[in-house]
């Protein structure tokens, strides 16, 4: 399907500076990163460790960046990251993050050390926004010298900490709004033709072309699916354009294509995709989403 032209910019000419300040003058804050997230971390802070690992250089006060790690650290035991809120919008990746913190995760510290990064683009989340403000898209950045300080501050922190993962959770949504701003935007930033794609009505999940796990894929989509509903393929097979491999579940190239779930190396990784536009979810039931894809996938690990 292709779209109405977007507001800025001249159809077929990737943007200049000017297109950018212009896009970047329309945005607003809409909600506050420092009541829905900073404070809810900062409870935790008699049970888990909090470090933070730097700060966004739009508004470095506004914006610090905070890890939620295991207190107790045992370098004998494997370690697991968990990320949410690499594209702001995606709302129940960051509560998912930190509602796993709050209630979860105690029952697994004797098994995993724990890494969590529950926002990783607090300017996009109080924008609602899928970019930066450079009109950089943190979840194509994680790569060397990435342009997107959000990428490159959560790359340098995990380096510092000079780990192997054996696990990495990346907590996403798909909305509504991909296709009604974030694609449009997308395509006029680049000078190309808008196609919008079909939302799915569910969860979904996304594995590594690489090294795709698939039974740990399905026991993520068989928690989660006592929680919410399963997005069923499209009539091509296909879930966002992409080929259905099993149940729930698509595969990316998440190192080539530059992702947060590729990043950090995991033996076992998983992007999460929930659907908060759908009239059978809600807020809540998206946060325990997440959760419940996160248990899951820990459960699925403790049997190995």
């Amino acid at each position: 399907m292709t779209e109405a032209v977007y507001p800025i910019g001249t159809p077929g000419q990737p943007w200049g500076e000017a297109e950018k300040a212009q896009w970047l003058a329309n945005q607003d804050i809409k909600r506050s990163y420092k009541d829905q997230v900073l404070d809810k971390i900062m409870t935790l802070r008699s049970d888990l460790e909090l470090f933070q690992y730097g700060a966004l250089p739009y508004d470095e006060t506004r914006y610090p960046l905070f890890c939620i790690r295991t207190k107790q650290w045992d370098p004998k035991l494997p370690n697991v990251m968990v990320t949410g809120g690499v594209h702001g919008y995606e709302t129940s990746g960051v509560q998912g993050a930190i509602r796993f913190a709050q209630t979860e995760l105690s029952r697994y510290e004797e098994h995993f050390n724990f890494i969590v990064l529950p926002c990783i683009s607090p300017w996009g989340y109080e924008t609602i926004n899928r970019w930066n403000p450079l009109a950089i898209d943190p979840n194509r950045s994680f790569y060397a010298d990435s342009p997107a300080p959000e990428a490159a501050l959560a790359m340098a922190f995990l380096q510092s900490l000079d780990i192997t993962l054996l696990a990495h959770f990346d907590l996403h949504e798909t909305t509504d709004s991909d296709n009604s701003e974030f694609r449009p935007a997308l395509a006029a930033r680049d000078g190309i033709e808008n196609h919008n794609w079909n939302i799915p009505d569910g969860f979904y999940g996304v594995a590594d072309t690489t090294n795709p796990q698939p039974e740990f894929q399905k026991a993520i989509i068989d928690s989660v699916e006592k929680v919410t509903h399963i997005a069923p393929a499209d009539p091509d097979g296909k879930l966002i354009g992409v080929e259905l491999q099993q149940r729930g579940v698509i595969n990316y190239d998440k190192r080539k294509l530059f992702l947060c779930g590729g990043f950090a190396g995991g033996e076992y990784v998983t992007t999460t995709e929930v659907y908060p536009d759908s009239p059978r979810a809600d807020d809540e039931n998206c946060t325990l989403a997440q959760v419940a894809a996160i248990t899951g996938g820990l459960d699925y690990l403790l049997t190995k």
